[in-house]
């Protein structure tokens, strides 16, 4: 990796203090590779944290790293990888060049998040520059450290509307000694169905992915599970697994890829159908019905994440299948037409939305950082 910059991210803060000072608004920059999330931020003076990177302190035995923001988040994963270690939850990269900080202020999780927990889940500790300009820290360097525990935590999926963050305490985790691909032609109400009753029993079920690409009735209808564990928890699994619903063990090597190809959302059905189509996140209960929706989905997180093409314009009728099994949408990308009038995210409870309007002012009095972002 490079060289470690200055201890102290003096320039970083001098940035913010004027901007506070001028009331001037500031759009946070990592790698840029999350651009297209969350609500488009039209104004605002680009303050990079690029030049903020470096591995502070890493405990393999601890299973603790410390990292500026600004590091590559490639970079990290393969010195992680060389101690047999890795974040779990999977972080999508989108595209090259994505960064630490991006990753926890984006808060989204790859293929494992129904049986590892988020990103906000493995945050321990954080340093951040308030919009005051003043750095701030809280939580520590080990798991069992809480002090501050919930500001941490805040910052993943905060968009970088709270604060710059500078540097993070991730928990990591060692790779499984054991790792096995399932594949199940099964319909999408069978597999939900097969995914609970599966969901109840002591099984190494780490992901699963189910997919038509298309709505044409003939269109191949596929259940990919991924086990992880043991060698001996693994191998009965797989063996339980085939025999209840019919299923083929995959190469281990192209079900690497394909899963990578899912967390970075490259497989075929993430290919937009055409430019008028939005790109759909549905989050629901695992145990939610097939939604009466006509549109070709993607379910990931054993039944919890839900996507789908659509236009911007059917926002009420997919919003109002979600409300309806105590779930929320969100406009994930936006067509070509960038799709104007039609909030990314939904409405939060007036109790979570007072919640947060309080620790923004907090944090960021002026309202400096990413103004929009969230909506």
């Amino acid at each position: 990796m490079s060289s470690p910059p200055p201890e102290h991210p003096g320039e970083l803060i001098d940035r913010v203090r004027d901007a506070a000072a001028a009331r001037a608004p500031l759009r946070i920059v990592g790698g840029n590779t999350k651009a297209f999330y969350g609500e488009p931020v039209g104004t605002g003076e680009p303050l990079s944290t690029r030049g903020w990177a470096g591995i502070v302190s890493y405990e393999p035995t601890e299973l603790v790293v410390t990292v500026r923001a600004g590091t590559p988040l490639a970079e990290l994963e393969a010195v992680l990888a060389e101690r047999g270690q890795c974040f779990p939850f999977e972080p999508p990269h989108f595209a090259p060049g994505g960064t630490v900080g991006g990753m926890v202020a984006a808060g989204l999780t790859g293929p494992a998040r129904a049986s590892v927990g988020s990103v906000r889940d493995h945050v321990l500790g954080a340093r951040f520059v308030n919009g005051a300009g003043e750095l701030l820290t809280f939580g520590g360097q080990v798991m069992k450290n809480v002090a501050g525990y919930d500001i941490s935590r805040s910052l993943g999926g905060s968009m970088g509307t709270l604060g710059l963050i500078t540097e993070l305490s991730l928990k990591v985790m060692p790779v499984a000694p054991a790792e096995a691909t399932l594949v199940f032609a099964l319909g999408q109400h069978d597999a939900l169905e097969q995914l609970h009753r599966w969901g109840g029993q002591p099984l190494p079920i780490n992901a699963s992915c189910w997919v038509k690409d298309s709505t044409l009735a003939d269109a191949p209808e596929l259940l990919f599970v991924r086990l992880r564990g043991a060698v001996a928890a693994v191998e009965s699994a797989c063996e339980r697994l085939a025999r209840e619903a019919a299923g083929t063990r995959m190469d281990n090597a192209q079900a690497a890829s394909d899963w990578a190809d899912c967390r970075d959302q490259r497989l075929p059905f993430f290919q937009s159908p055409d430019a008028s189509q939005s790109l759909w996140r549905l989050s629901v209960p695992q145990t939610a019905p097939v939604l009466d929706l006509p549109w070709a989905q993607l379910i990931e997180w054993q039944g919890a994440q839900r996507w789908l093409w659509a236009p911007a314009g059917a926002a009420a009728q997919i919003r109002a299948a979600t409300v309806a099994v105590n779930g929320h949408a969100t406009l994930f990308r936006a067509g070509a037409d960038g799709a104007p009038g039609v909030p990314r995210f939904d409405r939060t409870s007036p109790a979570i939305t007072a919640i947060t309007q309080r620790l923004r002012a907090a944090c960021d009095p002026a309202g400096i950082f990413n103004p929009g972002r969230m909506g």
